[in-house]
């Protein structure tokens, strides 16, 4: 299993069998979204097999899962509340029910939402379902403010995401143990040795920066595994 932290500028991948960091790397982004691909398969590369990766809820993005269980690669990420309804106080989502038989939502009011249209927005494509029932029904001021009815959208491989959030149910201790592997290395590194923030400037550079003090992090934890004289030779 590799672990993924939540942090904006540093990206780190740490095996929970050794507790080394696996995968590391500086950017720019202001979020962790798009980062959950680059660091599973830059982990696979090293560990050279298939794992879980676990990481935050900040990594939850549906295509990123999709590529990581293409490459053999089991994500583990909770899924965020988004729900703008949920905010006001008007149905969710998950208070409809989906049929994966005959690919529909039913409503809180037993109507069933049918599909109406499909679309691609950001590169993924997207159905819209919705139900003419809602004209008359006596639940709709809780559940939009839509005039012309409440309208469901799917991704079309909303099931990757669905299976996940089974996948997390069933192993909340996964999430746990999340925790405590990957805020250790930081917590080394950011506190213990005053390395909580760079010398350097540039990105390249700033990789290069945190690059060493991945290495001096593994080589700490590997003298904690090994004798010296063994390390010495695996070094060659």
């Amino acid at each position: 299993m590799a672990c993924l932290p939540p942090n904006r500028s540093r990206e780190t991948a740490v095996a929970r069998k050794h507790k080394l960091l696996v995968a590391n790397d500086v950017t720019h982004d202001p979020g962790d979204r798009d980062w959950l691909r680059p660091m599973a398969l830059q982990a696979k590369v090293v560990l050279g097999c298939p794992f879980d990766a676990v990481a935050e809820v900040g990594y939850y993005h549906g295509e990123e899962v999709k590529t990581c269980l293409e490459a053999g690669i089991t994500p583990y990420i909770a899924r965020p509340v988004t729900s703008a309804n949920q905010k006001l106080g008007l149905f969710s989502k998950d208070d409809f029910t989906y049929d994966g038989a005959i690919d529909t939502y039913q409503c809180p009011a037993g109507a069933q939402l049918t599909f109406r249209f499909a679309t691609v927005e950001l590169g993924r494509h997207i159905r819209s379902d919705a139900t003419s029932a809602c004209k008359a029904c006596p639940l709709k001021p809780q559940c939009t403010r839509n005039k012309g009815g409440r309208r469901l959208t799917r991704w079309v491989d909303a099931h990757l995401l669905e299976a996940m959030e089974q996948r997390v149910r069933r192993r909340p201790e996964v999430m746990r143990q999340r925790k405590q592997l990957v805020e250790h290395p930081f917590g080394t590194m950011k506190r213990w040795w005053d390395a909580g923030y760079f010398f350097m400037r540039g990105l390249e550079k700033v990789r290069t920066e945190c690059s060493l003090t991945v290495l001096a992090c593994n080589l700490r934890r590997v003298l904690n595994l090994v004798e010296m004289p063994r390390l010495l030779a695996a070094l060659g």
